[in-house]
């Protein structure tokens, strides 16, 4: 099996440094940010693998034509609208201005039919939207069975599995079915996902996917189209409204039968924390610490309060008086614990609830971390992006966007086991 993948929504090159670290090798990679006239991350990733094979354009311009054939489609995909309004073509089938780029990956799987898709995205997929819980996650599904693809789907929590940042993702991992591809309640204590990540299962009772009770094409090319089918498969999740989402942190799919619960890691080894990541006190910039002369008491007491626990009176701007509560944050972070999850926001010297702020365990003085230890908890090497015209905020930023690497490259190397035996479709030319 030719290990071959291309990167969509590439970021600053978490997938690729992942899979590569596994044996793959990329044929294309695509980042574009279409909300700024910088390209940032599309810089540092050349910057660190080249232009050859890479755009730097709207994911909606990139033709599937120029798309080389490739083993495996790989990206973390933004979130999504998936609300259908009506059976059009499905470039246009979507709600919302991100609605398109789901589409936008099925348009390429269409066409180069890979036999595997590694799709990444934040835990709540599974979960949205709030009045339809799974409704979202049930149209992604709906559109992998259409293709002809089993699903597995697995939330990860990185720290369950040595990593130092308790960051959660899902993860989905689709492959062209076979005439031997069987589903069932024992995929998610043996199936790809469950190797890469060993787990626990809870009950996992099968129940049938609400996508299938409709028609689809039959082999004459008559009858709905995947427009209408999706239109369909969205309208009864909305008339069915559920409250929670059957959809648990693991499961499968496959030809309409699903298989779902939650898991408990089993991970054995060593667990990194956020000690690990420290710089030495020497090598960090003044700029960094809230203690310096460059920050005055009054800020230091802002960090203090947004951190702390919460329990006051506030008013509305329609003049509505009401009590505001909210839990402490740690302050500072405990470095003997893997890390809170970076988010975007992470940069800049402003006081933040979310922020990181630590205690240097060389003199006590508290400090915001570094770009460099932010490109450590999600296991990029050490200044991956500091190239020219990138700012110590927006590398914080790319970070609280990015993945962890290692899970990936836990991924990669399951589905290199798993692919040796893997025998791939006959209607697919690699």
């Amino acid at each position: 099996m030719k290990k071959t993948f291309c990167e969509l929504f590439a970021g600053v090159g978490g997938f690729r440094l992942g899979l590569e670290a596994s044996g793959w090798e990329c044929v294309l990679s695509n980042q574009y940010e279409p909300s700024t006239k910088k390209q940032h991350a599309s810089d540092v990733y050349t910057a660190r693998f080249g232009e050859e094979g890479h755009t730097n354009c709207d994911i909606t311009k990139l033709d599937v034509n120029d798309i080389p054939d490739h083993t495996m489609l790989v990206g973390g995909f933004p979130c999504q609208d998936y609300s259908v309004a009506k059976p059009l073509p499905y470039s246009e089938g979507i709600q919302g201005k991100k609605g398109v780029l789901w589409w936008e990956i099925y348009k390429i799987l269409e066409a180069k039919r890979p036999p595997f898709v590694l799709l990444e995205n934040v835990n709540r997929l599974i979960s949205s939207p709030t009045h339809a819980r799974g409704r979202d996650f049930a149209i992604i599904l709906s559109c992998f069975e259409w293709l002809g693809y089993a699903v597995e789907w697995r939330v990860v929590n990185a720290a369950d599995y040595g990593f130092p940042q308790r960051r959660k993702r899902v993860f989905i991992l689709a492959y062209q079915a076979t005439a031997a591809t069987v589903i069932n309640h024992t995929t998610m204590v043996n199936g790809m996902l469950a190797k890469a990540f060993p787990a626990g299962v809870g009950q996992a009772w099968p129940s049938y996917y609400v996508g299938t009770t409709y028609p689809k094409a039959d082999d004459t090319g008559k009858g709905t189209d995947i427009a209408e089918y999706i239109h369909l498969v969205s309208e009864a999740w909305e008339k069915m409204a559920h409250r929670t989402s059957p959809f648990k942190d693991a499961g499968a799919f496959y030809k309409g039968m699903m298989f779902t619960g939650k898991t408990t890691s089993q991970y054995v080894g060593h667990k990194q924390v956020l000690r690990d990541v420290i710089q030495n006190m020497e090598d960090v910039d003044d700029s960094f610490f809230l203690d310096t002369v460059k920050v005055c008491e009054k800020s230091f007491d802002r960090w203090f309060y947004l951190k702390n626990a919460k329990n006051e009176p506030r008013q509305h701007v329609n003049g509505h008086t009401y009590t505001y509560n909210e839990g402490p944050v740690a302050f500072p972070d405990d470095l003997d614990k893997p890390s809170r999850t970076i988010i975007t926001s992470e940069g800049g010297t402003a006081p933040s609830r979310c922020k990181h702020v630590v205690s240097d365990p060389e003199w006590g003085l508290y400090r915001r971390l570094t770009p460099i230890e932010l490109e450590r908890l999600n296991g990029f090497p050490d200044d991956w992006t500091n190239v020219p015209g990138v700012s110590d905020t927006k590398r914080a930023f790319l970070m609280g966007n990015a993945l962890v690497t290692g899970v990936v490259e836990r991924i990669g190397k399951t589905i290199s086991q798993v692919g040796e035996d893997y025998v791939v479709p006959t209607a697919v030319n690699l």
